[in-house]
């Protein structure tokens, strides 16, 4: 089977434990994790082959990244190695109606001073059928996003499908440049767009009309089909958009439900009700992760495509840490129907 391919920033992320605010916090649990590597590790666990390339600091800190991607198995051969450091982030965890919250530490990270000719993407490239990044990359420094139209270009070149999960992320556009000075012209190489209900419209005004994500759980999912004509229209190489639909009632109960526009109809998913959330972060990689493996393997049937990365997904929310753990298994338990969460003995 030929690899996919995911290009981004790993991360050390601190987290006081048990729910703690970071003023109550003595100690921090540490898990590496970034938006395509968590991709690369779902896409691992469903027996795909899989590369992560990113750049590294030469330290010991570095190498623990290195090694919690080897430990999933991760394909780190094309890992480039230099910089000051790693990115770190912190999380808060949130519940009931106090929400999650992130800062960032990622300033000098190794990834944002790297430099075009410093990965041949020609060479990871080679057996390569899928080419995955997010918008969280250019976000990080202009040396960042001239990597990923570089990576991009060639993956087009060498007919290698291109996806991409727009990720906006308010606090990490800071260098000068707008989103939508640098995301068209990469997301114009992308055959896959995926998004949530705010990614099209900070990137490209693009939005659905009469959505609130906080009001409640009540989303109409036909109110996309817009914004699946218009991200197409905008970006003719683009054969499906799809987005992820979250209703908050609270930072621990979220409803989670998908639909995926393929130019001719928009198909939908159930709705999952997430009432007790282990912890949210990497929700929409679980998800990007489980729809890259189910057009990979049902390319012909959108909607199993959809099923699959809307329950990946759903499980991810039991899981702590960036990465989603789950088996193929699994995933097609809870699409059966079978959420009861029994013993397996």
């Amino acid at each position: 089977m030929k690899k996919v391919v995911t290009f981004g920033e790993i991360m050390l992320r601190l987290t006081p434990p048990g729910f703690q605010r970071f003023s109550q916090a003595n100690v921090f649990d540490v898990v590496y994790g970034g938006g395509e590597s968590n991709v690369a590790v779902s896409l691992a666990n469903y027996g795909i082959p899989t590369e992560f390339v990113t750049r590294l600091p030469k330290n010991d800190i570095g190498d623990c990244a290195l090694m919690a991607m080897r430990k999933y198995g991760v394909g780190t051969q094309h890992i480039a190695r230099g910089g000051e450091r790693l990115g770190i982030y912190f999380l808060e965890m949130g519940a009931v109606s106090r929400g999650s919250k992130v800062i960032y530490d990622r300033a000098h990270s190794a990834i944002s001073t790297i430099s075009k000719g410093s990965i041949d993407w020609e060479e990871v490239f080679q057996d390569a059928q899928w080419f995955h990044w997010t918008g969280i990359t250019p976000a990080i420094s202009q040396a960042a996003a001239d990597v990923c139209l570089e990576a991009i270009q060639a993956a087009n070149r060498l007919g290698v499908t291109v996806s991409t999960d727009l990720n906006y992320r308010k606090n990490l556009w800071k260098y000068g440049k707008e989103p939508n000075e640098v995301m068209p012209a990469l997301v114009e190489g992308c055959d896959v767009i995926l998004g949530n209900e705010e990614d099209a419209e900070k990137h490209f005004d693009i939005h659905p009309e009469g959505v609130d994500v906080t009001q409640g759980d009540t989303i109409d999912a036909q109110a996309y089909v817009s914004v699946g004509k218009q991200l197409m229209a905008r970006f003719p190489r683009a054969k499906k958009v799809i987005v992820t639909l979250r209703g908050s009632i609270s930072a621990s109960h979220n409803t989670w439900a998908g639909v995926l526009y393929n130019g001719k109809e928009l198909l939908e998913s159930r709705t999952y009700q997430i009432t007790h959330i282990v912890d949210r972060v990497g929700g929409g990689d679980s998800f990007m992760g489980g729809l890259i493996y189910g057009l990979i393997t049902w390319p012909e049937d959108d909607q199993q495509a959809l099923d699959f990365a809307v329950a990946a997904s759903c499980l991810k929310h039991t899981i702590y840490g960036d990465a989603n753990l789950v088996t193929v298994d699994e995933v097609s338990k809870l699409m059966s129907g079978d959420a009861s969460g029994r013993v397996s003995r």
